[in-house]
């Protein structure tokens, strides 16, 4: 469980409920923030260049199971994103012809970012109206992790699991 979790109790009330979400439970994860998930997931980020090609875009993508890398200048400067879902459209588009290309050519250049400080509620609506599994976290002009929409359903797991061991906890005695 991440460090950063603590559930809210509010006395009897929290006995009150036969739901398996109570009200503790929705009121914490209504306060999540991203931060809290980038405690839990860790902020390991692969970036590649704009001139560097879809092969080796690719294989880092492989060889680190990962579904989206970051596209950084020179300066270090977030400048997209080169996802899966891109690298598939330009396949189907130009068969046996994609590898050789620049990440440049095919990346999405306007990107939706979060802060670490924005709740993570706001963060998923955004994710789900945008129809985009992954977003860059950016606090005071500084990239500090990627959040995707499996880290955030990882990280609520492991609050329900908490919490559902507590509950047995207060059961049992």
């Amino acid at each position: 469980m991440p460090a950063s979790y603590t559930p809210k109790t509010r006395g009897a009330m929290a006995h009150e409920h036969s739901h398996s979400q109570t009200v503790e439970t929705n009121t914490a994860a209504a306060e999540a923030t991203v931060a809290d998930v980038l405690a839990q997931k860790g902020a390991d980020i692969f970036a590649v260049k704009p001139l560097d090609t879809i092969k080796h875009a690719v294989e880092l993508m492989r060889d680190n199971r990962i579904g989206i890398v970051l596209v950084k200048d020179a300066q270090d400067a977030l400048v997209g994103v080169l996802s899966e879902r891109d690298i598939v459209r330009q396949l189907a588009d130009t068969p046996g012809q994609t590898l050789p290309k620049t990440v440049a050519d095919l990346m999405t250049r306007e990107i939706e970012t979060a802060t670490s400080q924005e709740q993570l509620v706001s963060v998923l609506r955004r994710m789900t109206d945008g129809r985009f599994r992954h977003m860059p976290v950016i606090d005071d002009g500084t990239l500090v992790g990627l959040i995707s929409i499996g880290d955030v359903v990882s990280y609520r797991l492991a609050a329900l699991e908490y919490e559902a061991l507590k509950l047995k906890q207060l059961i049992v005695g």
